[in-house]
């Protein structure tokens, strides 16, 4: 959670034509770009240095950089997304990655979305989902395991407002978890000290600790009050037009 650099890509003028499961309407691109300025400059408040990569109109999901490439201080390995219009996403984003580490590969059959990896210190939560398969997520884990990081598959059934693990999970420091009900009673989380995201606000747990503040979506004052409890100061962040589109505040950035 120590960071200092960060990888972004701004909404593209299609992002409307990007893929979602939730039905929330269409995104309004303006107030995107607004709130994805409001991200970067959030960044760089807790300290960050970012590397601004141009938009993309030919993957309308590009914005998500997070889903191309699983970056620890150990390894650094470019994804294949799950889903094919965003297939292409990981080539487009590896000259920017190659630049900067000596990068592992996902292959063929396998597929890994970056949203479905949750980083906790040097243990990694890989989530087997409809967009990571088991088969991207077995070759991703002798990666880790290799650079010498613990692993656990975790499997779960996706839907609207669960697309991947980081939907439903974080990590905030120590023995932390923010979590979803629908996860909390995986064995791979016994152990772990479980802060429960309240009813309603399950959109909250996709929450972003970055140095020593939480990024946290704005409009769910019951899950600041909880990180707040637990000695962790929030920086509340409207994240309305990335809903739309399945979005979370750790989707739009790579950080290292």
């Amino acid at each position: 959670m120590n960071f200092s650099h960060a990888i972004v890509r701004p909404p593209a003028p299609n992002f409307a034509d990007g893929i979602t499961m939730a039905d929330l309407g269409a995104p309004d691109v303006p107030r995107a770009l607004a709130e994805h300025a409001a991200y970067c400059r959030a960044l760089e408040q807790c300290g960050l240095t970012l590397t601004a990569l141009p938009a993309d109109a030919a993957h309308p999901d590009s914005t998500f950089v997070e889903d191309t490439a699983v970056i620890t201080p150990h390894v650094a390995v470019l994804t294949r997304p799950g889903h094919q219009s965003r297939m292409g996403e990981a080539a487009a984003i590896e000259p920017a990655l190659a630049a900067r580490f000596a990068l592992k590969q996902i292959e063929a059959p396998g597929t890994v979305d970056g949203g479905d990896i949750c980083e906790a210190g040097t243990h990694v939560f890989i989530g087997l989902s409809e967009r990571t398969n088991e088969s991207g997520g077995r070759q991703l884990a002798r990666y880790l395991e290799e650079a010498g990081h613990t692993t656990a598959l975790v499997r779960f059934e996706t839907g609207p407002g669960l697309l991947h693990l980081k939907s439903g999970l974080s990590w905030v420091g120590g023995r932390h978890l923010v979590i979803v009900d629908a996860l909390a009673a995986h064995p791979a989380f016994t152990g772990w000290h479980l802060l429960r995201v309240p009813a309603g606000e399950e959109y909250a747990a996709n929450c972003v600790r970055v140095n020593d503040r939480v990024l946290v979506p704005m409009g769910f004052p019951k899950t600041e009050a909880l990180l707040r409890a637990h000695g962790y100061d929030p920086l509340p962040l409207d994240m309305s037009e990335f809903r739309k589109m399945d979005g979370g505040l750790s989707c739009l950035s790579l950080r290292f």
